[in-house]
């Protein structure tokens, strides 16, 4: 058992060590100046370390403005993912209406088109409506979430209807039921899902690239992009930029780790 132990904590390290290396160099090219100019590994890393990539960052207005449009995009998605799909996997999961079997066959379906089929249907509708270059494109799109109506469904269709049933019969309405028994009861899910869904839009760069050709609208992984040159690459500078768009998305899980793994364990037993 000792040797099992030891082999498997072992792998487990190896495991989360591949996994950090990016991260660790992504920091180790943002501590240097122009990191590209070393030819050899060991140069880099006896460098001077310097925050002088992060100063120029955080003090070019750009930077600011493209991260303020990725909180706003981001949060506005996720906001309406979970409200929709609130809802929308309630009502699957607890009523009964004509055609039922068709719907939710159709959010199956939707699960099945991958994103890039979209892009040219979804660009001649933005530029029909006149929503190119506007947050509208960025965010109504994306406001109902296929798979967040699924989860909720499914998380819904597990939990016993015996609290509802109670509820109803102590003389609460549709709407106390609704927020005071079963939102309550989703907390885990809704968890998953709004962090889920905030970690994709943040760095979603595809539909914000096609969707955006001004400035002031870009979100901050298209912003990055124009570190990028036909002959050069500005590596302090790029990997500076993705460290701090990286920030948010560590603050988040580490304030809802406890729902996260909760509802990763909920899911397991379930199954």
């Amino acid at each position: 058992m000792r040797l099992r132990s030891i082999l498997l904590h072992s792998v487990l390290v190896l495991v989360a060590g591949s996994m950090l290396a990016p991260l660790g160099w992504m920091l180790l090219l943002s501590l240097r100046s122009y990191p590209e100019q070393y030819a050899t590994l060991w140069a880099l890393l006896q460098a001077p370390t310097t925050l002088a990539n992060y100063v120029d960052i955080l003090t070019a207005d750009a930077f600011g403005r493209y991260m303020a449009n990725s909180f706003l995009v981001a949060g506005c998605i996720t906001v309406g993912n979970l409200l929709f799909s609130f809802a929308g996997g309630y009502a699957l999961a607890r009523f009964r209406v004509l055609g039922q079997a068709l719907i939710e066959a159709s959010v199956l379906a939707v699960l099945l088109i991958p994103a890039h089929v979209l892009m040219l249907p979804l660009y001649r509708l933005m530029v029909t409506l006149g929503w190119i270059d506007t947050y509208w494109a960025l965010i109504v799109p994306w406001l109902v979430s296929g798979l967040g109506v699924f989860l909720l469904r499914q998380y819904f269709a597990a939990i016993p209807t015996e609290l509802e049933d109670a509820a109803r019969l102590d003389g609460a309405g549709p709407w106390q039921v609704l927020f005071r028994i079963a939102f309550p009861l989703a907390r885990p899910a809704l968890v998953m899902l709004g962090v889920t869904s905030f970690l994709t839009h943040w760095n979603a760069f595809l539909f914000p690239f096609l969707f955006t050709h001004s400035d002031r609208l870009r979100t901050l992984p298209v912003g990055l992009t124009f570190y990028i040159s036909k002959q050069t690459v500005d590596w302090g500078h790029l990997m500076a930029g993705a460290a701090l768009a990286a920030l948010p998305v560590i603050v988040l899980f580490v304030l809802f780790r406890r729902y996260l793994v909760g509802a990763l364990l909920t899911g397991a037993l379930k199954q």
